[in-house]
């Protein structure tokens, strides 16, 4: 299964891209506790280690690629993958988001992630949520 969902962030990409790919940033604009990386080639985990993967591709402040499982995923199971793609205009930016190689239906993984990371990133950098 594979699903694009978009949605419109009150900050610039080079904010969202940073935040994304940094442990701090990353747990802040979302709420759960993450272990990030800007690199290439190195793991990552998020909302306190239900999600983990690999940075795949990395195009600063444009791209960001990964390899994605949830806990949820069978032992057999490959990973998916996530694109994140960021299109900045008018002190907004969009994020595009494709999740891909899905091994299940997925839709609880479309809500999941409009609840646990587009919701929380809107407030976050709206201003709305305080930082902890």
């Amino acid at each position: 299964m594979e699903f694009t969902l978009r949605t419109k962030v009150n900050a610039s990409a080079k904010a969202i891209y940073e935040a994304w790919l940094s442990s701090e940033g990353h747990t802040k604009m979302t709420g759960g506790e993450a272990e990030a990386s800007d690199k290439i080639g190195e793991r990552f985990t998020a909302w306190d280690g239900y999600i983990e993967g690999i940075n795949i591709e990395l195009v600063p402040n444009e791209r960001i690629v990964q390899s994605w499982r949830s806990s949820q995923f069978d032992d057999n199971e490959m990973d998916s993958k996530i694109e994140v793609v960021l299109k900045e205009s008018d002190d907004q930016t969009e994020l595009i988001l494709t999740h891909s190689k899905i091994p299940e239906d997925g839709d609880h993984y479309k809500r999941g992630w409009e609840e646990h990371y587009f919701t929380p990133m809107r407030a976050y950098f709206s201003g709305e949520q305080n930082a902890p």
